[in-house]
């Protein structure tokens, strides 16, 4: 089954004063808009791009955060959308198709989710999205700034040098594709050094 962003957003919104904070809803927001820029200038579906933005985070508003990624896979299969919605709950969180290169910490042991990331062939559109989620608080910012928000909120953790050089690899290619810096569909990432 299809989701459309109008719809995965309604979602969010729906989440409103349900979840211990709400600046993960924000986020998710920010996310699915800056990834929907991203789509626009490869060419690419944008509202399939911001749709998977919007949801990447789902997990939060149906169980604790920690377990966001397992439980947004989950909730978006429940809910009978297609697998390629649920996966970027799971891939949102694993750069180069390693559950250590994580901004988290070294996570549990889940083997489905272990398994899963090691064997998927990543979409442009999750790379994407791994990129906004990793330059998206509420606001557009530089992946340093980003980087040290999570470090300052999360503490760094013994695979954080791993995580930074991935993310930096990351946007390296997603410049590469657009041919030019992705800061620069991004003017007001100026207004947030």
């Amino acid at each position: 089954m299809k989701l459309t962003s109008d719809e995965a957003r309604k979602m969010l919104e729906s989440a409103r004063g349900k979840t211990p904070n709400e600046h993960w809803i924000n986020h998710s927001i920010c996310v699915g808009n800056s990834a929907g820029v991203i789509a626009k200038s490869l060419d690419l579906d944008v509202d399939y791009a911001k749709t998977l933005g919007y949801i990447h985070d789902i997990g939060k508003m149906v169980g604790e955060f920690k377990h966001h990624v397992m439980n947004g896979y989950n909730y978006i299969k429940g809910l009978g959308y297609s697998d390629e919605y649920a996966n970027i709950c799971l891939t949102h969180s694993y750069l180069n198709n390693d559950v250590y290169c994580t901004a988290g910490g070294i996570p549990s042991d889940i083997p489905f989710r272990t398994e899963f990331i090691k064997n998927h062939e990543y979409t442009i559109y999750e790379k994407i999205v791994n990129l906004c989620d990793l330059m998206c608080t509420d606001v557009n910012m530089t992946i340093d700034k980003r980087l040290i928000d999570i470090m300052i909120r999360r503490r760094a953790h013994e695979n954080t040098q791993y995580h930074v050089k991935e993310t930096y690899k990351l946007k390296a290619y997603i410049d590469a594709q657009l041919g030019y810096d992705v800061y620069k569909l991004f003017p007001d990432i100026i207004n947030n050094l």
